[in-house]
């Protein structure tokens, strides 16, 4: 008997059967997303759910992203320059609409990921079906599109020696082919950067130490239109990329003696209404934002040698927000914000858990989001996008919000 009972997997060489594939997976996990909802409320977090959580959570952030660079780097771009006429039409209609639903699709996971890593680790057993609705809805969405007039049209049009320029591509991005890809932010593919220190008296020269960047390098025609957009992707590579924590930022605020000060906190939400943070509106920030609510944030990515800048005004984001990420909260977590008047002095640790027995004996496991907890929204009107590049000659690239909301971009000298 000749024919495999296997399934074939396609070959780089078919690289639009390679993306289908892809969907075929992604379809796979979703539906392991939707099993889950349902089983969660019967037998909650169990061995069975954990393990569904953890191969969505495998799937979706280290190897979903992948197919969005395919398309965005690789097959959209591929088809702009090639298409004429009523295709031509078609695909530049098309585009706006896909990277949206890579935008949409990337908000929805960042969502959904802090659920699913509690059922991961059996800490809780709540996923919402809002969230996983919208989730499935958009990747459904997306796929429609591509599988119904984008890959047509590329099966169409491109010709051998195309299908083998993006095969070789997708290759790369996937670590299987040992070929270089120029402008790469992967730190596989990157050279390493030199560091060198001169020793003093026991310790270290600190002017002398040097790290000479070269792993990247960000043109104008890198970016996107949208710095929110932007963001994204460049969030998106530095998960990939397993950067240590991502999403801790710095948050620098300055009251009205004009003396600035900054922190390390995490963000919890990011879309274009802004970047979102939560703390005690009592603390020293929650203090300074009152008196002067403008702020800046900071994002360092060393294993990607980026970094981005962000400035605006500062707002509360609305009870129903803050209840919602309260409450999504290990119970914990919940009572550490009710016990602790963050920023205040405090005799000792001692005082400190007692502080939070009390609070644990009065509140049990439902405690109640007090008012002076909640969210911020920093609203940006400025980003810099921040590249590393050798001899200290970096690549900047800002966008600057302009009164009618558009924004404008431009590169700085470094």
């Amino acid at each position: 008997m000749s024919e495999s009972l296997m399934e074939a997997v396609p070959g780089f060489d078919q690289p639009i059967a390679v993306l289908k594939h892809c969907h075929d997976k992604i379809r796979k996990q979703l539906k392991t997303l939707q099993n889950l909802l349902a089983h969660l409320p019967v037998h909650g977090a169990d061995a069975a759910a954990q393990g569904a959580a953890q191969a969505v959570l495998k799937y979706f952030n280290t190897a979903a992203h992948l197919h969005h660079a395919d398309e965005e780097q690789d097959l959209l771009p591929m088809l702009e320059a090639t298409a004429t006429g009523a295709d031509l039409e078609l695909i530049s209609a098309l585009k706006p609409r896909i990277l949206e639903q890579h935008l949409q699709m990337d908000k929805d996971w960042h969502i959904l990921n802090s659920q699913l890593e509690r059922i991961a680790a059996g800490t809780a057993a709540e996923l919402s079906p809002d969230d996983v609705a919208r989730f499935v809805q958009s990747y459904t969405a997306h796929m429609e599109t591509e599988e119904s007039q984008v890959a047509p049209m590329a099966k169409r049009l491109f010709s051998p020696a195309q299908m083998q320029i993006m095969g070789d591509a997708m290759q790369r991005r996937r670590g299987i082919s040992a070929e270089p890809e120029v402008n790469s932010p992967s730190v596989a593919q990157a050279a390493a950067p030199t560091v060198t220190a001169a020793a003093i008296a026991g310790g270290i020269a600190l002017a002398d130490l040097r790290m000479d960047y070269g792993r990247a390098s960000l043109s104008e025609e890198d970016t996107l239109d949208d710095p929110v957009a932007q963001f994204t992707k460049w969030f998106g590579e530095a998960m990939k990329a397993q950067v240590n924590e991502p999403n801790a930022m710095s948050v620098a605020t300055v009251g009205s003696d004009g003396r600035p000060t900054s922190r390390i906190v995490l963000i919890k939400q990011y879309d274009e209404r802004g970047f979102t943070w939560y703390t005690n509106y009592a603390s020293q920030k929650g203090r300074q934002l009152a008196e002067n609510p403008h702020a800046a944030l900071l994002f360092f990515w060393p294993e990607l040698e980026r970094q981005v800048r962000i400035e605006g005004r500062v707002e509360r984001t609305s009870a129903e927000e803050s209840d919602k990420y309260f409450y999504s909260r290990p119970v914990k977590s919940q009572l550490a914000a009710i016990a602790s008047a963050q920023s205040a002095p405090i005799a000792n640790r001692a005082e400190m858990e007692a502080r939070y027995a009390a609070v644990e004996a009065e509140s049990g496991d439902k405690p109640r989001r007090p008012d002076h907890w909640g969210g911020y929204r920093l609203v940006p009107d400025r980003l810099e996008f921040w590249q590393g590049r050798r001899s200290r000659f970096h690549d900047r690239i800002v966008y600057t919000r302009q009164a009618d909301g558009s924004w404008t971009r431009e590169r700085i000298q470094p």
